[in-house]
């Protein structure tokens, strides 16, 4: 890889059928993507718009816990969405939650090609060689969620768990187990699970891996004492889960 990386591994030699995966772990932008400045302000790169706040130490810690490899990208989803399909529309967003991002403005096909190159397929190509490592491979996704978007109510739900109607085999029973815990629980909330070409598509859904995304409110694992304690509270459920779906 480059001196700046468009990803990193982390236990590739852990046993689990668990593989973790965070698509928007960190609001980096590369020194060549526009000078390593994409236009906007320092708070608006600290917001959930660059990347999913608290959900690299969530899922390094779950990984751990699961004793399973993870895998995250080391680039802000404002140079490009990882969690896109290559023809995504929203690959490359010029305007998201209120802020217009200069840099991406009129965008070239030549610069999109050129930031799917050099971070994007390398992201996915270690990822399928992580997932092909085992033939029994079990996906979970992690992301954070915005309590609140810019001019919308606050959002109910402490956890949010996705899943495709093409493959409810760990979502819905996850669903409600988590529910069963105590806790506000969005069912495919606060987004919808399927995306064509996106992660959990090409590298789940395709290839009939079981799978699921948790979304974490990111004010509750913003800090490193809510990611641990998250991480204790998931890696338990999701085992359990796991065990009585007989996969």
């Amino acid at each position: 890889m480059s001196e700046e990386p468009a990803f990193h591994l982390a236990g590739e030699a852990r046993t689990s059928r668990w593989l973790v995966t965070v698509d928007h772990a960190t609001n980096r932008v590369p020194t060549w993507v526009a000078g390593g400045d994409l236009g906007i302000a320092p708070e608006d790169m600290a917001r959930h718009i660059a990347y999913d706040v608290g959900a690299l130490g969530l899922g390094q810690r779950l990984a751990e816990r699961l004793d399973a490899p993870a895998i995250w990208t080391d680039f802000s989803r404002l140079v490009l969405d990882p969690n896109r399909g290559e023809d995504d529309p929203t690959l490359v967003m010029q305007l998201y939650d209120g802020t217009i991002i200069p840099a991406n403005r009129g965008i070239s096909d030549a610069e999109t090609e050129h930031r799917l190159a050099r971070l994007y397929r390398p992201y996915h190509g270690a990822l399928a060689d992580l997932a092909g490592r085992r033939s029994d491979t079990v996906i979970c996704a992690i992301h954070s969620f915005t309590p609140c978007l810019r001019g919308r109510p606050p959002r109910p739900w402490q956890v949010g768990v996705l899943y495709s109607h093409r493959d409810e085999r760990l979502g819905k029973p996850l669903v409600a187990a988590l529910a069963a815990e105590g806790l506000c629980v969005g069912d495919n909330e606060p987004y919808s699970g399927h995306l064509d070409g996106d992660s959990i598509d090409r590298h789940a859904l395709a290839p009939g891996r079981p799978n699921v995304l948790i979304e974490v409110r990111n004010d509750l694992i913003a800090q490193e004492d809510g990611q641990i304690a998250w991480a204790d509270r998931l890696a338990p459920v999701l085992e359990r889960v796991l065990a009585q779906s007989g996969l």
